[in-house]
C-alpha cells in the first residue's frame, strides 16, 4: 500500500512563553507522518515530547515554521474542523463515576453531533464498530470508574477510533500498565495503523517495545535535536547509541535492542547450545562472569542434557549452577 503524507512540518520551533521570554524547546524540525505507519516519539524526560505533541494538536501555538495537516495549514483549521482530522489521546487518568464504557466511546461522535447530541443509527454503528475493533465487547456495559488502568486505555482508544479521524495522537499510552498490557495496547496500535489506514503517532518511554513494532521513530532530546528513521537505520547509523547509550548501558546491533553492559572481571569456559546455553550465559553476566569458548578457561561448564557439570560437578538448576560458581575461591564479587 502506498504510503499517503498526512501531516507535514516545516522549519517546525516548539516551546512556550514565559512573562516576555521565548522559551525553545525543540527547533527546526522537518519532518513528515504518513497513513498506514506507527511513529514512536522517543526521549528522556525533558527533551519536548509533550510540547510536540500539543503543539501537532493545537493545544499549543508553534514558536515558528510550519504544519501542514492533510494539505491545510493547521492555524486555517477551526476547532470543529480539526477534531474530524485529530483524534488524542491523552496520558492522564479519566474520572467518570456515573458513565458507561458504550457511553464514553459514544462521545467520539461529539464533532458530528455535538457535545449532548444524540446519536443516530449511523453513529451506534460506528461505535459499534470501534469497540469491536478494540476488542472490548465484554467491557460495552461496565462502568468506566470499575476498570483497570489497560481496560481503560483501550476504552479511550476506542472513543478516538469512533472519532473517525484519519490521524491518532497518543500522549504515553502504555504508562501505568503491566508488560502484557503494553505489549497488548502496542500491537493493538499497530493493528489500527495497518487495519484502518491510520496516521498514528505517539510518544513513549517503553524504548524496548518502540523498537520492536514502531514503523517509524522519532528521536528527540536537547542536545541532539530530532533524528528520524525506521528503528533499523537508527540503529545502523549510530543514532540509537548515540541517543540512549550510557555508562552500563548499550545498543546491541545483533538484536537491536538494548541491554545492560554487566561488568565481567572473570572468564569460565561454557560448552552448549539452544536457549539453555543462552540463558546460562545470562545469568553468569550478571554475577560478572563471561561465557567464553571451550578451552580459553580452566573453569568449565558444561551442558548435558537438563543438567549442567561445572569443574566436573553435576547440578540440576541455574541456581545451583550459579551458587557453585561464586562460592568458588575464584570468585571476586
Amino acid at each position: 500500500m502506498r504510503r499517503k503524507e498526512t501531516i507535514r512540518v516545516e522549519n517546525l520551533v516548539t516551546g512556550y512563553h514565559d512573562k516576555h521570554r521565548r522559551i525553545v524547546v525543540t527547533d527546526g524540525i522537518d519532518a513528515s507522518l504518513f497513513s498506514g505507519e506507527l511513529t514512536c516519539l522517543l526521549g528522556p524526560n525533558g527533551a519536548g515530547k509533550s510540547t510536540l505533541l500539543k503543539t501537532l494538536s493545537a493545544f499549543i501555538p508553534p514558536l515558528a515554521g510550519r504544519i501542514v495537516i492533510e494539505g491545510r495549514d493547521l492555524a486555517d483549521y477551526s476547532d470543529s474542523d480539526l477534531a474530524k482530522v485529530i483524534g488524542v489521546v491523552l496520558t492522564e487518568r479519566i474520572n467518570l463515576s456515573n458513565m458507561s464504557v458504550e457511553e464514553l466511546v459514544g462521545m467520539g461522535r461529539s464533532p458530528y453531533t455535538g457535545f449532548w447530541g444524540a446519536l443516530t443509527e449511523h453513529d451506534r454503528s460506528i461505535v459499534d464498530e470501534a469497540i469491536s475493533l478494540v476488542r472490548i465487547n465484554e467491557l460495552r456495559h461496565r462502568m468506566v470508574n470499575t476498570l483497570s488502568d489497560g481496560e481503560r486505555q483501550k476504552v479511550m482508544i476506542a472513543k478516538a477510533l469512533a472519532q473517525e479521524t484519519p490521524i491518532i495522537f497518543l500522549d504515553e499510552p502504555t504508562a501505568f500498565l503491566d508488560y502484557p498490557s503494553k505489549v497488548e495496547i502496542m500491537q493493538l496500535l499497530q493493528e489500527l495503523s495497518r487495519v484502518k489506514d491510520k496516521t498514528v503517532f505517539l510518544s513513549t518511554h517503553d524504548l524496548e517495545l518502540a523498537l520492536q513494532i514502531a514503523d517509524k521513530i522519532w528521536l528527540i532530546d536537547k542536545k541532539h535535536g530530532v533524528e528520524i528513521g525506521t528503528p533499523e537505520d537508527l540503529a545502523l547509523d549510530g543514532q540509537m547509541g548515540r541517543y540512549f547509550e550510557r555508562d552500563g548501558i548499550v545498543f546491541d546491533l545483533d538484536t537491536g535492542l538494548f541491554r545492560i553492559n554487566n561488568r565481567l572481571d572473570r572468564k569460565i569456559s561454557l560448552s552448549g547450545d539452544g536457549c539453555r546455553y543462552n540463558l546460562v550465559k545470562k545469568a553468569l553476566a550478571r554475577c560478572g562472569v563471561e561465557a567464553v569458548n571451550p578451552g580459553e578457561s580452566e573453569e568449565i561448564i558444561e551442558i548435558k542434557g537438563n543438567a549442567y557439570l561445572f569443574n566436573g560437578r553435576e547440578l540440576h538448576t541455574v541456581e545451583e549452577l550459579i551458587d557453585a560458581v561464586t562460592k568458588t575461591e575464584k570468585y571476586q564479587p
